[in-house]
């Protein structure tokens, strides 16, 4: 496929999840809900390596990568970023988790030794302070204290997670791992970690019969996960972990036009003015 539409359906596939994630909100605990996702999702790149006749076997060594790839991008960042939203609003949590694109840059920079670019720099630091114009009611009634102090480093421990896992997701890649295997194996550990977590947390697993929680749970592993992270890791290998990760600058953005429609959204001046800003960084970011 070619990278733009690789770039714009990976961002539009994860802006949609934050609708369908409304959707997960009920009798099922958040952290089950995440291993029905990526367990069905691990399942459906086993069942595709197997019809392809894909390389499944590999070293110890290598298995110890994936597992620590699936427990910082599917599990460890899921269960910061869930409790994290019980002391900030989901828009400051977007926010929050946007700077994902920088700690890309630094870590891209420090552990995978890329060169740094200033214009990506540049490009995400405009879509950060677009986003934080467009979430400036939310950002304003913040108290730097107590809860939301814990929320706030939460989140971005979140992001430093799935960074991260990218960073060893690409080094994965660099070893000759292909992304339909490591994301099978990746996604199995990191459900299976989050399981753990549950367990030992003492909360019992659950399921919902609700049409809607069956349809969300569905979206969330096909498309939100299967789809969206064989396309993201695959652009993590064309563009580099610093201008894929402009991504999660646009998911909140596909999610504000998304509330748009389905809730009615009104954006002001501000908010108008915080998306020119999102897509300037963008242009800046990807700029050859």
């Amino acid at each position: 496929m070619n990278t733009g539409l690789l770039y714009i359906t990976t961002a539009l596939f994860w802006g949609l999840t934050w609708l369908a994630m409304k959707f997960q909100l009920g009798q099922v605990a958040p952290e089950w809900s995440v291993v029905y996702r990526f367990l069905l999702a691990a399942a459906l790149f086993f069942i595709y390596a197997w019809w392809r006749k894909l390389n499944l076997r590999y070293s110890l060594q290598a298995h110890g990568l994936m597992a620590l790839q699936g427990i910082l991008m599917f599990a460890f960042n899921y269960i910061l970023l869930y409790f994290a939203g019980f002391s900030l609003t989901s828009g400051l949590v977007a926010l929050l988790f946007s700077t994902v694109v920088l700690f890309n840059v630094l870590f891209g920079t420090l552990i995978l030794r890329n060169p740094l670019q200033p214009r990506v720099l540049l490009g995400a630091l405009l879509g950060l302070g677009g986003l934080a114009l467009i979430f400036a009611p939310e950002v304003q009634g913040v108290n730097f204290g107590g809860a939301q102090l814990g929320g706030i480093l939460l989140t971005l421990g979140g992001a430093a997670s799935v960074s991260l896992g990218q960073m060893t997701a690409v080094r994965n890649q660099r070893h000759q791992i292909p992304v339909v295997q490591l994301n099978a194996y990746s996604m199995l550990y990191g459900a299976l970690f989050c399981a753990l977590v549950a367990l030992l947390r003492g909360v019992p697993p659950t399921l919902e019969s609700d049409p809607r929680y069956v349809l969300s749970l569905l979206y969330l592993a096909v498309f939100g996960s299967v789809f969206a992270f064989w396309m993201y890791l695959t652009l993590l290998q064309r563009l580099g972990p610093d201008r894929a990760g402009y991504v999660t600058v646009l998911v909140p953005l596909v999610a504000l036009v998304v509330s748009i429609f389905y809730e009615g959204l009104e954006l002001g001046a501000l908010q108008l003015g915080g998306v020119g800003l999102v897509l300037l960084g963008n242009a800046l970011a990807q700029r050859k």
